[in-house]
């Protein structure tokens, strides 16, 4: 079974992201994930979340998101981890802004997979300490740290 140890890399955390609308957000993460991994273009990788998040928001509620997505020509299940500067506006179930996401891609095929880290991505982050944690940490390393000494 994949674990978020996999899929997230130093590269692809990144701490107190300024973003003024989702639209931004998402060009930025599309961005974090292609210079990490060339196969995975930013305008493709920008495409499939924005198509994922018009089928219906992935806000979780609690200032949370889990933007997810298959798509072609992803090598492996990819995750990238951020904390905004200042939360967004994110049509989540409670109405509540995001300042905490963490981004699942997937290659197109990958069903089963896709899900089984879903529920891992959902269970790490339903856990209050550690998005405490989340929140407060200075840095990308000391949010990489906190997922990697976390999940199993």
């Amino acid at each position: 079974m994949t674990t978020l140890q996999d899929i997230l890399t130093p590269g692809r955390t990144a701490c107190r992201v300024q973003g003024v609308s989702k639209k931004r957000l998402f060009e930025t993460i599309a961005n974090l994930v292609s210079q990490e991994i060339p196969a995975l273009s930013a305008h493709v990788v920008l495409d499939q979340l924005n198509a994922r998040e018009r089928l219906g928001s992935t806000g979780m509620g609690g200032g949370i998101a889990i933007p997810h997505s298959r798509v072609e020509n992803c090598p492996a299940p990819v995750g990238a981890l951020l904390t905004l500067a200042d939360p967004l506006p994110f049509d989540a179930p409670d109405d509540q802004p995001v300042d905490l996401l963490f981004v699942l891609l997937v290659p197109a095929e990958a069903n089963q997979e896709h899900l089984d880290i879903l529920a891992e991505i959902a269970r790490l982050l339903s856990q209050d300490d550690i998005c405490r944690r989340l929140r407060a940490a200075n840095d990308a390393d000391a949010l990489y740290e906190i997922v990697s000494s976390e999940s199993l």
